[in-house]
């Protein structure tokens, strides 16, 4: 078995290096000189494919994805990381890993483009689940998708640093958009069979993208939430070949001291079967809330940590009264009441649009129907009542 699988590793590493797309290679900015255009980062390169455009990795760019990833309207992501040649990222169990200086991660946000409906402009899109919609393992069908946004987090010799770009509607280029940006849309929702549904896509500004990816509180510094070993803990379909991501990243010289998978943490997938839905319930809200409900992040004050590794009933919001009431609250007495979803500040918040009410307070314009859904079953299965007294009984044990 492991012959098979060093022998696996091997070919992926060959593979890749056989897939050089271009001989022009990545650039780094520093902190006062940020290009005005994504193209000057060499991240992506634009070539035609079978008589259709595509935009595709430059070489040593490497693509990944998260088992459970955070909800933003709907919008599917294509995630990167590069590391300045001869670099590794050291592994960490519970952590970001840690990545060294000249490190570019990005984030491109897209839709898949609504083709059920007649001829499309680009205006109309697809609300989907899933991950990676018109991604062959070398790069995007521009035909297919409609790309809106590139974050990128460059690690900087002083911290990260959070920079947007907004992609015009010819999908030709991305301009440096400090102030973010607000873009018209129009979806196909086809869960709930509705046509036309008219919305707008926030890209957030600086300030915005640095203050989500400030997990420390005391810091404020920007850091990346993603690539953690919970997160990439998971297989992935390769141009090469499926593999599990962090061996992959192990074998492509991206990561050092990466243990046996016996030893490595793993957030299940939230959208599927295969795990219990306290397990499904938990990883949601990791990914979705702890990077600011953490004890050290922007939400620290609230008092309620929802991060994977917390198993504290009372902080992970079980009859747990807010810190400062107001119309957030909904007029609910507590974070999650057991077996009472619609009863719980948390559900009543998943559910609101209105900017003072709903959480997260970033990222979205709707409402997360089946992150909601998954939410509210797991509430509404919990043992016990709120009394006035701790409910010790139940118990929240997700690691594994």
């Amino acid at each position: 078995m492991r012959l098979l699988k060093v022998i696996l590793i091997g070919m992926l590493v060959l593979g890749s290096q056989s897939c050089q797309r271009t001989p022009t290679g990545v650039q780094t900015f520093d902190r006062d000189h940020i290009p005005q255009r994504l193209s000057d980062w060499g991240l992506f390169v634009q070539a035609a494919l079978r008589n259709e455009q595509q935009l595709q990795l430059n070489d040593r760019v490497q693509v990944y994805d998260l088992s459970t990833p955070l909800f933003t309207d709907y919008a599917q992501k294509l995630r990167t990381v590069w590391l300045p040649p001869g670099q590794t990222a050291q592994y960490q169990a519970d952590d970001i890993f840690t990545f060294p200086v000249g490190t570019i991660i990005s984030k491109t946000f897209y839709y898949p483009l609504d083709t059920a409906n007649g001829p499309n402009d680009g205006h109309r899109v697809l609300l989907s689940e899933g991950s990676l919609f018109g991604f062959d393992g070398k790069g995007l069908m521009l035909n297919q998708v409609r790309l809106l946004e590139t974050r990128i987090l460059m690690h900087q010799s002083d911290g990260w640093q959070a920079i947007p770009y907004v992609w015009n509607r010819e999908q030709t280029e991305a301009f440096l958009a400090p102030g973010g940006d607000w873009i018209e849309l129009s979806a196909y929702d086809p869960q709930q069979d509705q046509t036309n549904m008219a919305f707008d896509y926030l890209v957030p500004d600086t300030n915005q993208c640095a203050g989500c990816h400030a997990s420390n509180h005391s810091t404020g510094e920007p850091v990346p939430i993603g690539p953690k070993a919970r997160y990439l803990n998971t297989v992935f379909s390769y141009f090469q070949g499926a593999m599990n991501q962090l061996d992959y990243w192990q074998a492509q010289g991206l990561l050092t001291d990466v243990p046996e998978q016996h030893q490595r943490p793993q957030a299940v997938v939230w959208n599927t079967q295969t795990h219990n839905i306290e397990q499904r319930a938990r990883a949601y809200l990791d990914i979705n809330c702890a990077h600011c409900h953490n004890t050290q992040g922007p939400a620290d004050t609230s008092g309620l940590f929802l991060d994977w590794f917390n198993e504290d009933p009372r902080s992970l919001g079980l009859c747990k009264p807010p810190v400062a009431a107001g119309k957030g609250s909904g007029g609910h007495q507590y974070a999650i009441v057991p077996g009472a979803a619609h009863e719980s500040i948390l559900h009543y918040r998943m559910l609101s649009t209105d900017p003072g009410q709903m959480m997260p307070e970033l990222g979205r314009s709707l409402v997360h129907e089946q992150g909601l859904a998954l939410i509210a079953h797991w509430i509404n299965q919990l043992p016990g009542q709120c009394n006035g007294t701790r409910a010790n009984s139940l118990s929240y044990r997700t690691k594994g």
